[in-house]
């Protein structure tokens, strides 16, 4: 866990002044296991719990008047004045949604319905959006889509507020750029309107099962890695084949910008998407059982049971909200498609799924059991199917597709404590799907029977394809992956409108500190929220409607969500994205004391702290600041500008390479701890700990080994301070373990070049080894530990093979260099446990930053970047090491 120094570290770089922040959270959950279980004990908040909605047709609710708890009280002089108060418009009740048609959807459900309207009037809306619907005879083109940050940082409660504003001229949007995208192909929005008065909400749920980034070809991320560092390609000796690569690189930030900022392409060629198989059903001896008889389900029943069997063994299958949606939506199935042998299954707990999870894991033993040979033929065939689908031709340009396979049916699993999880997520059909292609492009045909629903010609937006899933009614969409250019294109804007913030950022703090004291409550309330934007890097937030999880962010915190504590702390206490706790003990400004004091004044703990401000009306606000400002932009600034500073503070002359990785692992740590991006500790995590520890003293032992070589070459070395001091943590029993455990590798690996040698005689037509050759290798191998057992305790020892004293010493120097560093890498590991370091690596930290700071401090920049991370940022490879955000 980050400490309090961390914290205070943090603090300081961000704001410029001490205080004291600590932090205590129940850790943030894997990319491929996104959910969060929180621990029920007595110090659990009130903010865990899923907060119901009221129903509409509740009438507004009396506030109580409280005592205020302290002695003093604001003055006249300093309260705001008075004004009407906003009133809080509970969200609409949304019906759930059945697996009306098994796992093929019949048509949207009611809050999907819902969710399909044009979101034009948003005041941040993005230029990556469909054309307008107005046209007559056009097709119908889904909404907007307001792009997101990527990976497993995406708040549930939205960064940027989308409330009705004044719809934009076509004028006005030729201006606007894109400030935010995302790079998680597989992500998608959820885009729904909210109860009056409010218009307009965007709202995006992450699938588990979605990756943080596309993943692309093995041999094809490496070229592009090694071309964009001015590298040869590993493994190609052909000059001619390199060259030819690196002709295929666009380098579209070397060319002239894309048009106005309005159209993406001028013409668009590919292949759809790619769908899943279609079920094939069990064989006729593995069946479930219901109150322990086997049931004879139909397919369509089956294939659903399934889906719950293969996670049996999983957190999910332990809990009640997961379980009681999976087992009324297969029951919605099975009304329409009933048991065979006319069962009638009404109770979840007399359902049996252990034969067909038995079942998938033999499956899953034999197809870990394959051969290399098999592996790779499966592979190849694979890829040889997917090939026309990877990538499409972008004005004459081949380009990489992200996220071009349909993803298949399933169980939904959400992220924290999703209302909807377990639901059944119905297949995807080419009905389902509207293609977004060239005008003279040929239309690509669906690799299962069907027809596409529609087939658009929309230049001004840059996804292929588009549906809406059936769960939460999100909007999903097939993008370019992230290593294109109208990707990549989008994160330098990103970055570079965060670098444009620090020109404007300290008149903008003038502004909001001298707002903290205004008369009018709302401009008080929105100094509040903006400090707490700027110097904690909180989300802006936006309301919840009662069918997603109860997240918040800085304007839609509650009156529980901050406790108050004399002189001036702040305890904030929620859940924040993806249900991850956040909870900080901050010393914050008189002034901002005072004010959240006077905002909870006769409210409930379940009223909104801030009862006047809206993340829209904020955005709107931050935008006569500086033009395209967003609250999103001052978390992508602070995580920037403080990871600069903070790798400027370091002095690495003469550090090892190890020792400079372990600074900038610290320096992404402490943004991380900054932006809340917290994860369960690794279920592995200790199994892992204990590996390294034992490889660690492994190098001690071969360290000791060689010492002792050198005393029993000459005494005199045991009074030199070099090598007089033993390993501390290697006792006896230790080494007698671990020489016990050598020898029974050497006796395997002598047994396995016995077998391959006798294999090369016979392929040779020459005699094979006998038996006893071996037994006289083994006889070797125990003869030489029997040797190594009698000089425990001696400090004295003899080497296999003699050599130079030189070269001893030589050797025991490079041991005491691997040691020191891998002490530090397990000293690493160990401190980032609890943080996700990718997150903000992904999203928050400009990648030139990284690049710059390795060219000073000469250290390969793979060392910090992933294949895929070097292939999203490549417009940031060539950056100089004087380059500063």
């Amino acid at each position: 866990m980050p400490t309090n120094g961390d914290h205070l570290l943090i603090h300081k770089a961000v704001n410029g002044h001490d205080s004291a922040v600590g932090s205590r959270g129940n850790g943030r959950s894997s990319l491929k296991d996104a959910e969060s279980s929180m621990s029920e004990d007595d110090d659990m908040p009130l903010s865990q719990t899923i907060r119901k909605s009221e129903s509409v047709s509740t009438p507004p609710r009396q506030l109580k008047r409280k005592k205020p708890v302290y002695a003093e009280s604001s003055s006249d002089e300093d309260t705001p004045l008075a004004s009407s108060p906003v009133k809080r418009v509970p969200a609409a009740a949304v019906p759930a949604t059945g697996a009306a048609e098994v796992t093929t959807r019949s048509g949207l459900p009611s809050n999907a319905k819902r969710s399909a309207v044009v979101k034009a009037e948003a005041p941040d809306s993005n230029d990556d959006a469909p054309i307008s619907r107005k046209m007559n005879g056009r097709v119908k083109k889904p909404p907007k889509k307001k792009l997101k940050e990527e990976s497993d940082d995406f708040n549930a409660s939205s960064d940027d507020g989308n409330l009705s504003a004044p719809k934009k001229t076509a004028a006005h949007r030729k201006r606007k750029v894109k400030a935010e995208d995302d790079a998680d192909d597989e992500k998608q929005l959820d885009e729904k309107p909210a109860a009056k008065p409010r218009a307009k909400r965007v709202k995006k749920e992450e699938d588990a099962s979605g990756s943080d980034l596309p993943k692309a070809k093995k041999r094809a991320t490496k070229a592009t890695a090694d071309e964009v560092n001015g590298s040869p390609v590993k493994g190609k000796g052909k000059k001619d084949e390199k060259e030819e690569d690196e002709e295929d690189i666009y380098k579209w930030w070397e060319a002239e910008a894309n048009g106005d900022g309005t159209v993406k392409w001028q013409t668009l060629e590919h292949n759809g998407v790619l769908f899943p198989p279609p079920y094939e059903p069990l064989p006729k001896h593995v069946k479930m059982k219901y109150n322990g008889k086997e049931v004879d389900l139909p397919p369509a029943a089956e294939e659903v049971a399934g889906f719950y069997a293969a996670m049996l063994e999983t957190d999910h299958a332990q809990d009640a909200t997961f379980n009681k949606n999976f087992f009324e939506d297969w029951k919605t199935v099975m009304k329409k498609h009933p048991p065979l042998d006319g069962t009638k299954i009404t109770s979840f707990a007399l359902c049996d799924f252990r034969p067909v999870y038995e079942y998938f894991e033999a499956e899953r033993a034999k197809k870990k059991a394959m051969t290399s040979q098999e592996k790779k033929e499966a592979k190849k065939a694979k890829e040889e199917m997917e090939a026309k689908y990877t990538t499409c031709l972008l004005d004459g340009r081949k380009e990489k597709v992200g996220n071009f396979r349909i993803e298949p049916p399933g169980l939904f699993r959400g992220r924290g404590d999703h209302p909807k999880k377990g639901a059944l997520k119905f297949r995807v059909r080419p009905e389902d799907i509207t293609i977004n292609i060239g005008k003279d492009a040929p239309i690509p045909v669906p690799n299962m029977p069907g027809q596409w629903k529609a087939v658009q010609h929309d230049n001004t937006v840059t996804w292929l394809a588009n549906w809406t899933e059936n769960v939460n009614g999100n909007h999903k969409y097939v993008f370019l992956a992230a290593g294109s250019s109208l990707k990549g294109q989008s994160d330098m804007i990103k970055f570079e409108k965060a670098r444009e913030l620090k020109h404007h950022v300290d008149r903008i703090r003038q502004n909001y500190t001298r707002d903290l004291k205004s008369k009018v409550m709302a401009d008080r309330q929105r100094a509040t929220a903006m400090y707490f934007i700027d110097r904690l890097a909180l989300r802006a937030g936006n309301e919840k409607g009662e069918d997603e999880a109860d997240t918040v962010g800085c304007c839609s915190l509650r009156c529980e969500h901050v406790t108050l504590e004399a002189p001036n702390f702040l305890i904030f206490d929620f859940l924040g994205k993806d249900s991850i706790r956040y909870y900080k003990r901050i010393d914050v400004e008189p002034q901002v004391f005072k004010n959240i004091r006077i905002f909870k004044e006769n409210k409930n703990d379940d009223d909104n702290l801030f009862d006047r401000v809206n993340t829209t009306s904020l955005n709107k606000h931050l935008t006569t600041e500086m033009k395209g400002l967003t609250a999103k932009v001052f978390r992508t600034f602070n995580a920037s500008s403080t990871f600069q500073r903070l790798l400027d503070e370091d002095d690495l002359a003469g550090a090892t390479l190890q020792e400079k990785l372990n600074a900038y692992n610290k320096a992404n740590r402490m943004v991380a701890i900054l932006c809340n991006h917290q994860r369960s500790v690794p279920k592995t995590h200790d199994q892992s700990m204990e590996k390294m520890r034992y490889k660690l003293r492994s190098l001690k032992y071969e360290r000791m080994k060689l010492r002792h070589a050198l005393f029993n070459i000459d005494a005199k070395y045991k009074k030199n301070k070099k090598y007089v001091d033993d390993e501390s943590d290697i006792d006896d029993d230790w080494i007698a373990a671990h020489e016990e455990d050598l020898k029974a590798k050497e006796i395997e690996k002598a047994e396995k070049k016995f077998a391959k040698d006798n294999e090369k005689l016979v392929e040779e037509d020459k005699t094979p080894h006998t038996d006893d050759v071996l037994q006289d290798r083994i006889q070797a191998i125990e003869e030489d530990f029997k040797r190594l057992a009698g000089e425990r305790g001696t400090k004295k020892a003899t080497l296999k093979r003699e050599r130079p004293v030189e070269k001893i010493e030589e050797a025991i120097d490079k041991l005491t260099d691997k040691i020191k560093g891998f002490a530090l890498q397990i000293e690493d590991r160990d401190a980032g446990k609890e943080v996700a370091l990718s997150t903000s690596k992904i999203n928050y930290l400009d990648p030139r930053i990284t690049v710059a700071w390795c060219r000073i401090h000469d250290v390969p920049v793979e060392k910090l970047f992933s294949k895929t991370l070097i292939t999203k940022f490549p417009w940031a490879m060539e950056v100089e090491q004087d380059w500063k955000f």
